[in-house]
């Protein structure tokens, strides 16, 4: 899910595979904090949707002393990949999910670390000594690495940083030199907790949303493949079935015309504040438009709006991470005159759903998480 914040007094502490016409979501979440006595989390009030995410937090300092701080916001770490590829908002910033942040209404401009990770060894300084930049995704990345020398490239490949991948791109096969390091960034500034004094914080990003041309769980009219995983992390009830099934049925192609949409958030570091918990907690997810179907695991869950689903709790304490499944209606194109070519899927063959498209697919409630 996208990204944690984590606040360590005085130091700074240092996704799914992918099916064809696929892009993968990378985890992200919100503050976290190493395990102290001294500043709580008095609420938090979360919301998500495939534009944005917006989280607001109240902490308290319990104690008759200032704390000072270095509060850090973890991106989540890129994978460079033989077959996943993950979606970033920004693949060229090093702000690749457009991070900004402000303590008690005031904009703070935080510090960055980066780090290059290869086989669980840093990589950073031997990339930078042979004028490699540390994102695998941006593209200065790959003409740095075809200007390196044969005998430098062999030693990048030995030393698992890249592989050859080879492709037809239909003017013939191509040998480009692919990373394969992880990249791990950091944002990170100091912040104050006075004595006994509340401290408002707040922090908004883009979301990294995985997503499917397709649905990966029903083939031939009938829920299968990885379908009883997809149940069990998005909490998919009988509603949603009916929402799918009547999708196929009201279609003239005969399969429904919804491509998923996958968010992550990480939940389970809220624990991690003086008191254990988060003393109000609110979750608001926006599916986005009327005809989209969601599901989302969440006790207690009341639709407030059209593409709204709020959750609220006390003294909360989260026991898993929050996942959700958006499925989003297209038309398939109608049939062009001779001549006229449609527009198709890089690699699939197949036509490509139109953006922003309508379709008609029931409205669902999200199922309530019972245990």
């Amino acid at each position: 899910m996208l990204g944690r914040l984590i606040a360590v007094c005085g130091v700074l502490a240092a996704g799914p595979a992918l099916a064809n016409d696929s892009v993968a979501e990378l985890g992200t979440g919100g503050i976290i904090m190493s395990r102290t006595d001294a500043v709580s989390m008095l609420s938090e009030n979360l919301y998500i949707s495939p534009q944005k995410v917006t989280v607001d937090y109240v902490f308290k300092n319990q104690t008759d002393k200032a704390v000072e701080a270095i509060v850090a916001f973890p991106m989540p770490d890129i994978d460079g990949s033989i077959y996943d590829r993950p979606a970033i908002p920004d693949e060229e910033s090093d702000n690749f999910l457009g991070f900004e942040v402000t303590i008690d209404g005031q904009a703070v401009k935080p510090e960055l670390e980066q780090k290059a990770i290869a086989v669980g060894v840093d990589v950073s300084d031997f990339l930078k000594a042979n004028n490699v930049p540390v994102n695998p995704f941006a593209q200065p990345v790959f003409k740095a690495l075809e200007n390196l020398s044969g005998e430098t490239a062999r030693d990048f490949i030995n030393r698992g940083l890249i592989f050859i991948d080879e492709y037809d791109d239909g003017a013939g096969w191509k040998k480009v030199r692919t990373p394969l390091w992880s990249l791990r960034s950091t944002y990170w500034w100091k912040a104050s907790f006075p004595a006994g004094k509340e401290v408002k914080v707040s922090h908004r990003y883009k979301p990294s949303v995985g997503g499917t041309a397709g649905l990966n769980f029903f083939f031939d009219n009938k829920f299968g493949g990885t379908y009883d995983d997809y149940k069990q992390a998005y909490c998919i009830d009988g509603d949603f079935e009916q929402a799918v099934l009547k999708a196929a049925k009201d279609s003239p192609e005969g399969y429904p015309l919804l491509m998923e949409q996958r968010l992550d958030y990480v939940l389970t570091t809220g624990g991690n504040w003086a008191l254990g918990t988060i003393g109000d907690f609110k979750l608001t997810v926006d599916k986005g438009d009327e005809k989209n179907v969601v599901s989302f695991c969440g006790d207690n869950v009341r639709k407030t709006g059209p593409t709204t689903f709020e959750m609220t709790a006390k003294d909360y304490y989260p026991e898993k991470d929050l996942k959700i499944l958006i499925l989003t209606p297209y038309e398939m194109p109608d049939l062009v005159p001779p001549g006229d070519v449609p527009t198709t899927s890089p690699g699939t063959g197949q036509s490509s759903p139109p953006a922003g498209s309508g379709g008609a697919a029931p409205d669902n409630q999200p199922r309530e998480n019972k245990g």
